[in-house]
C-alpha cells in the first residue's frame, strides 16, 4: 500500500508539472496554439497533451476557440493573475512612496503583460509639473525605461522575439544593434533609461524584477526632461536602494 501510494504521488506530481509546462507554453501566445503545436513545445505525446488540456479546459484554465482556432489561457487564470497583481501592488506601495519622498518625483509600478508594460500603480510627485499615467495604461517595451528593464531581465532570445514583435518593421539594423547594447548595459548596472525617447519632454529611469511565479514587473521614475538631468543621481540612488529592498524584503526572484 505504501509503495502504491508513493507511485500515485509521483504520478500526480508529474501531471502537475506537465500541466504547468503547457500553461507556460501558452503564456505569450495570445492567439493560441493547436494540440500538435503544444505537444511539440512541451515535448510530450499528443495524446498526453490532449488529456491534460481537456482537464484544464474543464476547470476554465484554458479555452478552446469555438471557431476552430487555437487553445489559449482561460478566465480562471486571469482571476489568479489579478490576485497576484493586487499582492505585488500592495507590497510595492510603500517602496513607491519612499522613492517619491526621496526624489520628489512620480514613481510607477508596471507589469509585463502580452508583450507590453501595463501600469498597475503610481505615487504622484510633489512638483506642480509632474508626469501622470493612468492605471491600466499600456506602454511599449523598446522605448521606455520600464520596458527596457524588463527586456534586459529575460533571456536574450525571448527579448529578441518581443523586440521583433513590437518594432521589427520599423527599427533599422543600427537602431536594433544600439538597443541590444543598451540591454547589455542595463544587465550590468541594474537600471534602464528613457532619455526623451518615448514621449518628447519626458525622461525616466527604472529597474525590473520577477515575483516568485516568474512574472516580470518594473518600478520606474519619470520626470520632465529639463529636470531629469538635475535629479538623475538622486533618482539612481533611490531606485538602486528600492531594488535591494524588493529583493531582500519581499524575496522576489531576481
Amino acid at each position: 500500500m505504501v509503495e502504491e501510494n508513493g507511485k500515485n504521488e509521483r504520478s500526480g506530481i508529474q501531471v502537475i508539472a506537465r500541466a504547468a509546462d503547457i500553461l507556460r507554453a501558452l503564456k505569450e501566445e495570445r492567439s493560441g496554439l493547436s494540440l500538435g503545436q503544444i505537444a511539440t513545445r512541451v515535448e510530450l505525446p499528443r495524446s498526453t497533451v490532449q488529456r491534460i488540456v481537456g482537464a484544464l479546459i474543464a476547470e476554465r484554465f484554458l479555452l478552446q476557440d469555438p471557431k476552430g482556432g487555437g487553445i489559449r489561457l482561460g478566465p480562471e487564470l486571469g482571476a489568479f493573475a489579478e490576485a497576484a497583481n493586487f499582492d505585488v501592488v500592495e507590497r510595492c506601495r510603500t517602496i513607491l512612496t519612499e522613492i517619491t519622498q526621496a526624489t520628489g518625483e512620480t514613481s510607477d509600478l508596471a507589469a509585463l503583460r502580452n508583450g507590453n508594460m501595463v501600469f498597475l500603480d503610481q505615487v504622484p510627485g510633489i512638483h506642480r509639473l509632474r508626469t501622470v499615467s493612468s492605471v491600466g495604461e499600456v506602454f511599449p517595451l523598446t522605448t521606455t525605461a520600464n520596458g527596457r528593464a524588463s527586456l534586459a531581465l529575460m533571456a536574450e532570445d525571448r527579448a529578441a522575439q518581443l523586440i521583433e514583435q513590437e518594432a521589427g518593421e520599423t527599427m533599422s539594423g543600427e537602431d536594433l544593434k544600439a538597443l541590444h547594447a543598451k540591454l547589455a548595459e542595463i544587465r550590468k548596472s541594474g537600471l534602464a533609461y528613457d532619455n526623451d525617447e518615448h514621449t518628447p519632454g519626458i525622461s525616466a529611469a527604472g529597474f525590473a524584477f520577477r515575483d516568485l511565479s516568474g512574472n516580470i514587473y518594473a518600478i520606474s521614475v519619470p520626470a520632465p526632461t529639463f529636470r531629469f538631468q538635475q535629479v538623475r543621481k538622486r533618482l539612481e540612488d533611490a531606485l538602486l536602494h528600492a531594488s535591494k529592498r524588493v529583493s531582500r524584503e519581499f524575496s522576489f526572484v531576481e
